[in-house]
């Protein structure tokens, strides 16, 4: 199987195709522990030192995946909020299970650096 086979036909490999970025899980896992609307310069303050460009591209990404829902407000200056959807949810458990897992395993893997 070649490789551009392998990554397209294997689940792990487009996973991390989309959540490979630095900043993509603690997004997500922040918007959904307020599982409310946030405003962009929250999730900054919040992702602190995470650059304005650097979020703004980490939520385009999560938007075109249907992760989250962007809500513009005809307002001057315009407001601006970001909420995690239905689908996004879904992943709370399994990002919950991998801070579990670093939790359990991270002196472990420290120890042998």
């Amino acid at each position: 199987m070649s490789e551009t086979s392998y990554a397209e036909h294997c689940a792990l490999m487009r996973f991390v195709g989309i959540f490979s970025g630095k900043w993509i899980l603690p997004i997500i896992y922040h918007l959904i522990e307020q599982n409310k609307p946030v405003r962009f310069s929250e999730l900054g303050k919040v992702l602190s030192p995470i650059t304005q460009k650097e979020l703004s591209k980490q939520l385009k990404i999560l938007e075109k995946n249907q992760l989250i829902q962007k809500t513009i407000y005809p307002e001057i200056p315009p407001k601006v909020e970001y909420q995690i959807t239905a689908l996004g949810l879904t992943l709370k458990q399994p990002i919950q299970n991998l801070g579990q897992w670093m939790d359990v395993y991270e002196k472990q893997m420290c120890e042998n650096a």
